[in-house]
C-alpha cells in the first residue's frame, strides 16, 4: 500500500503549486491517451492557433503558451510533419514564420469535439461558475507575480 502524505503542515501556497504540477501531469496523461494521433501538447498548440485572430508567428505562439521558440518550434515541425499545420514566411516581414492549421486539422477537430466535449463536462462536474471564475483570477494573479520576478 502506497504511504499517504500528511499535507496540513504545509503552507497553501506550495501545496497549491503542488496541486497544479500533479494534475497538469495526470491531465496530461489523460488528453495523450484520449487523442490518438496527437499529443495533448500538440493538442493545445492548435486550440491556441485556432483562436488567433490571424495566423500567428512561432514568436507570439511560444509567448501564448509559455514556452521557449525551440519547444513551439519542435511541436509545430511534428504537426507538419502529420498534416496538421502549415509553416510559411510572412509576406512583410521574411525574418518571421507563422503557422496556419490544415484541412486535415480542422477535420480532425471536428471528429473530436463530442469526446473533448465529454471529456471537459466530467472534469467539471459539480464546479459552479463562480468557483471557476475565482480559480482563473487567482491563477491569472499568481501568473502575473511570476512574470514580474526576475
Amino acid at each position: 500500500e502506497s504511504e499517504k502524505i500528511d499535507f496540513a503542515d504545509i503552507p497553501a501556497s506550495y501545496y497549491l503549486i503542488g496541486l497544479l504540477s500533479a494534475f497538469e501531469n495526470r491531465f496530461q496523461a489523460l488528453a495523450d491517451s484520449q487523442m490518438k494521433e496527437i499529443s495533448w501538447k500538440q493538442f493545445f498548440l492548435i486550440i491556441c492557433i485556432s483562436r488567433c485572430e490571424q495566423a500567428p508567428t512561432i514568436n507570439e505562439l511560444s509567448e501564448i503558451v509559455g514556452s521557449s521558440h525551440q519547444n513551439v518550434k519542435q511541436l509545430l515541425l511534428k504537426l507538419q510533419t502529420k498534416d496538421f499545420v502549415e509553416l510559411y514566411v510572412d509576406e512583410t516581414d521574411r525574418r518571421k514564420q507563422r503557422v496556419k492549421l490544415t484541412k486535415h486539422c480542422m477535420d480532425f477537430c471536428e471528429q473530436n469535439d463530442a469526446m473533448s466535449t465529454n471529456v471537459m463536462n466530467e472534469m467539471f462536474e459539480g464546479i459552479s461558475d463562480d468557483d471557476l471564475l475565482t480559480t482563473i483570477k487567482t491563477i491569472s494573479l499568481i501568473e502575473a507575480n511570476l512574470s514580474n520576478i526576475k
